[in-house]
């Protein structure tokens, strides 16, 4: 019986260079894999692409003529030709990264990312906000706001304002019940914007109006280790649900109950 699920393998054409490649594959991702720089920020496996940051832009050559699409949102299909750096991209790249380096003064990562293509000045004015809780590093790619929304599904924080005013954070600024502490938000934001901190039992979201989020301690070293309502969201969806004996222990004291029942259970044979 043939394999239905293999994918097939197309030709593909990068900067006038063939290559095989996996028929609707991410192009970001192809490119990645073979070593073809291309600059992004917003791509995220987890999350549909919709090219925020721009910075991915290439040019599809369609009959001899270009359109100019970010990367991460084309699939591969036989025949595709691609060009990443004409002078057109370059120049759309440098004007981006100028704005980012205006729009993040204070994100080192933007600083390395733009250097590296040669930008090191900005011609626009840099964005200065006191007390900003984003740490003057935040892109709005919206990353952050994606995870919280279709992937935890908690819609603790979102876009507030417009245009030149547009932020991130919380309803009015407050402290928000819905959220759940998980840090999936700080974990794919790509400027490392986003602070929390554990402080005892509490996990406080810094960035997010200093929303409070009580964390589990643990059942056998006495150690909080995880957020609780993240906690009890995880084991509701458990089939079969955790044994009880383990229920509230962190992964190193589940990893010594196991490790200590298995060696009761070789010693007993």
């Amino acid at each position: 019986m043939p394999d239905t699920d293999k994918k097939r393998m197309v030709t593909i054409t990068i900067n006038k260079n063939q290559y095989q490649a996996e028929e609707g594959e991410n192009l970001l991702l192809v490119a990645l894999r073979l070593k073809i720089d291309i600059p992004h920020l917003c791509y995220e496996k987890s999350l549909d692409s919709y090219g925020s940051c721009r910075l991915c832009m290439v040019e599809v050559v369609t009959c001899k003529k270009t359109e100019m699409t970010p990367a991460c949102t084309v699939k591969v299909y036989n025949g595709l030709e691609i060009l990443t750096d004409t002078p057109e991209i370059i120049k759309h790249r440098n004007i981006l990264f100028e704005l980012y380096l205006a729009e993040a003064p204070k994100s080192d990562i933007i600083k390395e990312m733009a250097s590296k293509y040669g930008v090191t000045k900005t011609r626009f004015l840099k964005k200065i906000v006191h007390d900003d809780p984003l740490l003057g590093k935040c892109i709005l790619c919206g990353l952050c706001v994606r995870v919280c929304n279709e992937i935890m599904g908690t819609c603790a924080i979102n876009f507030i304002n417009r245009g030149p005013f547009t932020v991130i954070n919380t309803p009015f600024y407050e402290h928000n019940p819905d959220c759940a502490g998980c840090k999936a938000c700080a974990n794919v934001c790509p400027t490392k914007a986003i602070v929390f901190e554990d402080v005892r039992q509490e996990r406080i979201m810094r960035s997010w109006s200093d929303t409070i989020v009580p964390l589990v301690t643990c059942s056998s070293c006495k150690k909080p280790f995880a957020p609780e309502k993240l906690m009890k969201k995880v084991q509701a969806s458990l089939d079969p649900q955790i044994i009880e004996d383990i229920k509230d222990m962190c992964p190193e004291c589940r990893r010594k109950y196991f490790t200590r029942r298995e060696i009761r259970r070789v010693s007993i044979q």
